[in-house]
């Protein structure tokens, strides 16, 4: 399964709640970022790293997908 094939597949409830906390996140730290006043460093360098990880998360919660065929756990499956 490519990524195209992914990002089209429906995304399980957590990781729907995960995305849209990072899609906040992102634009909360883009917002700050481009705020047309003088901030100190300190500001600037927390939301610059609410960006990153607010985009992180988005990206890796949308290309988590339900797997339908082997949502039953095998009883010969031990876990590793």
């Amino acid at each position: 399964m490519n990524i195209a094939e992914r990002y089209k597949k429906p995304t399980p409830k957590f990781f729907k709640t995960l995305r849209n906390i990072g899609i906040a996140l992102a634009t909360a730290g883009g917002a700050i970022i481009a705020a047309p006043i003088t901030m100190p460093a300190i500001v600037v360098t927390i939301a610059t790293y609410m960006t990153v990880a607010g985009t992180v998360a988005t990206a890796v919660s949308q290309a988590v997908v339900t797997d339908d065929e082997n949502s039953e756990t095998d009883e010969d499956d031990d876990g590793l």
